[in-house]
């Protein structure tokens, strides 16, 4: 079996989506399958994972030639919006365009039943649900480095955080107005800021937050937010999955999330704790060291199916079913 791993944009395109596709790599790479990141008109499977013109070009000339095609839905018009400058004002053709791109596949590949849900309002091409993962791997040693990266930002135990893109759909301006009611706790937002992509309400949010609400920008290794951040504060507003939150939840960090669709599979009282309104109740819940390491406890146990040792095998076996 020789698999097409196509990534268009590959070159620009950051975040949640970039890293969704090198875990599919790093899965390829487990089941032992041949493939290349080339649109190789002679592979046996064509797997596409964002439905630029090329990738579209690439699908019909694949589906002409008897390919099967394979398409991850990671964007969808309604977790488009929110995020840069300039992605409401394309959320709504947006949507159009992907119905008849996702038409195009064979079998379309959806990180959540949520995204699967919303993906059988675009078209009825077969959908199969396989998470993003998490690459426990990425996380190993995350630890050692608590005492420097609490050190270079300031931070004290409880520290309340989040992982990712700053963008308004990840629920900043909640995260900022919770900071400003909670003064005794630090929160820390680790991740790239790119203030010439972002409007003016994203940048008057971060500008005017309050001062024990910090955001790093860009942090050169990753595992130093999991180490420094005491509790995973989540107040998106709308997601497909969300691998930093499935990261924490390996890391072993208490989770607090917006009790939306997306996390119906997240059991409140459990392995998270779930609001649509009162975040602040919720936080100082886990001021309890007790509370956030029975609740980190349950998340990391939670967090195992999502190994990309099991989605590996999921995919495997996707592509013997398109073939």
């Amino acid at each position: 079996m020789k698999v097409s791993h196509y990534f268009e944009f590959s070159g620009s395109v950051t975040g949640g989506i970039a890293e969704s596709v090198r875990h599919q790599r790093k899965m390829l790479d487990r089941e032992g399958i041949e493939y290349t990141v080339e649109p190789t008109p002679s592979a046996d499977v064509l797997h596409l994972n964002l439905m630029g013109p090329r990738s579209v070009a690439h699908a019909a000339r694949a589906k002409r030639r008897g390919t099967p095609v394979v398409i991850h839905t990671h964007v969808t018009a309604e977790d488009f919006g929110d995020s840069f400058r300039f992605t409401n004002a394309l959320a709504k053709p947006l949507r159009p365009y992907l119905r008849a791109a996702y038409a195009l596949g064979d079998r379309l590949i959806c990180p959540s039943e949520y995204n699967q849900n919303l993906l059988r309002s675009y078209t009825d091409t077969p959908t199969t649900v396989i998470s993003n993962g998490v690459d426990r791997e990425k996380l190993e040693g995350f630890e050692a480095l608590e005492d420097e990266y609490r050190e270079r930002y300031d931070l004290s135990e409880p520290t309340v955080f989040q992982v990712g893109h700053v963008i308004k759909r990840k629920g900043l301006k909640t995260f900022v107005e919770t900071a400003r009611e909670m003064p005794e706790l630090d929160f820390a937002w680790f991740g790239p800021l790119d203030l010439s992509l972002k409007g003016r309400e994203t940048k008057q949010l971060i500008r005017e937050s309050p001062d024990n609400c910090t955001f790093t920008g860009f942090v050169d290794d990753i595992r130093g937010a999991f180490a420094a951040g005491d509790v995973f504060f989540f107040p998106t507003h709308e997601e497909n999955e969300g691998i930093a939150l499935l990261e924490a939840m390996s890391a072993g960090k208490p989770v607090v999330v917006r009790d939306i669709d997306t996390f119906e599979w997240l059991d409140d009282d459990h392995d998270c704790l779930k609001t649509d309104a009162d975040f602040r109740a919720q936080l100082d819940r886990l001021k309890s060291p007790e509370l956030r390491q029975q609740l980190g406890e349950n998340a990391a146990a939670t967090s195992e199916r999502f190994a990309l040792s099991n989605t590996a095998e999921q995919l495997h076996d996707l592509y013997d079913e398109v073939i």
